[in-house]
């Protein structure tokens, strides 16, 4: 008995390696389709993670990744004893708040309302429209923000004029700046982020709404009972996912915003990084404050993750 055991062990250890092979002939076409998502994640997230451990040295490129001196915790030192660390969080996380509150809805409530429009044309023209800014870069969207808000010739200020009001110096103002750029990220990226919510619109069986209005049902509350409990788990696994880039408020654009007029407001972790560290070349100290960061959007994304599963949803694992 124990041998014909072995004998069955040996057999079918012997043909698991051509069922993987079979496995992989049937569907080779999707392992293809696969592969370059692979190995973009591969080569441009995990490959560079060995870098991390330069936060932990004195990095110097004559040296070298290995033979740089080890520093232990010096970087993080600096970073929270630096008396502009307050600051930078502060701007960091109210800017980071902006976001999520104020745009992070937005793409559903399009999502939502472009749903209802029965007119496929309508439909067609209102997405391309809000799809556009997407595709500019961040220097034509400030620039068209110049355009409206500066005080020599501004759209704006020239409206305000003509009604009787003073001009607003927008772009020095420290009271203006987290709005207008929260209002340039919500321009450019809501029709973009309506894509993955219309996607999951379609998904839900029509068959549902034909049954609330024979019981009645309007359209709200069809929208309410209906609608968005089919997108509730997307909603939720899409904040999660946006928790985890919590404080990548995007350097790009607060570099353009700032000025010396409002950088007390407008300075944060990404532009602080550019400006200390990657212009002077302390390579390790900018790894380190890129490492602060990604360790709290990955708390975040963990607490959330746990919240949902503790509410009944499925979370991102």
């Amino acid at each position: 008995m124990p041998k014909s055991i072995a004998a069955q062990a040996a057999v079918s250890s012997a043909s698991r390696p051509s069922a993987w092979a079979g496995r992989l002939a049937r569907n080779r076409w999707l392992y293809l389709m696969v592969l370059p998502g692979l190995l973009y994640f591969l080569v441009f997230k995990y490959w560079p993670m060995y870098g991390i451990f330069i936060a932990f040295k004195d990095f110097q490129p004559f040296l070298g990744f290995w033979d740089s001196p080890f520093v232990g915790l010096k970087h993080f030192e600096r970073l929270f004893g630096d008396p502009n660390f307050v600051v930078l969080f502060r701007n960091t996380l109210i800017l980071a708040a902006y976001n999520i509150l104020f745009f992070f809805p937005l793409p559903i409530i399009v999502a939502l309302m472009l749903n209802e429009l029965r007119q496929e044309l309508t439909k067609r023209v209102v997405q391309t429209l809000v799809y556009i800014p997407h595709f500019m870069s961040w220097v034509v969207v400030v620039g068209i923000a110049y355009m409206f808000l500066t005080t020599e010739g501004g759209i704006m200020n020239e409206l305000l004029a003509r009604f009787g009001g003073e001009k607003i110096n927008f772009l020095v103002s420290n009271e203006w700046f987290r709005t207008i750029v929260t209002a340039e990220v919500m321009w450019k990226e809501t029709g973009w982020g309506t894509i993955i919510f219309l996607a999951a619109l379609s998904g839900v069986d029509p068959q549902l709404y034909e049954a609330a209005r024979m019981d009645g049902a309007n359209r709200l509350r069809q929208l309410w009972h209906i609608t968005l409990p089919a997108i509730r788990s997307t909603i939720i696994i899409l904040l999660i996912l946006r928790l985890g880039h919590f404080l990548d408020t995007g350097f790009e654009q607060i570099f353009l915003m700032l000025n010396a007029m409002n950088r007390e407001v407008g300075e944060v972790f990404d532009t602080y990084v550019y400006s200390v560290g990657i212009s002077q070349g302390q390579y390790s100290f900018s790894t380190a404050v890129g490492l602060f960061k990604s360790i709290v959007g990955l708390i975040l994304v963990v607490v959330a993750n746990n919240l949902a599963k503790k509410f009944g949803e499925e979370g991102i694992y």
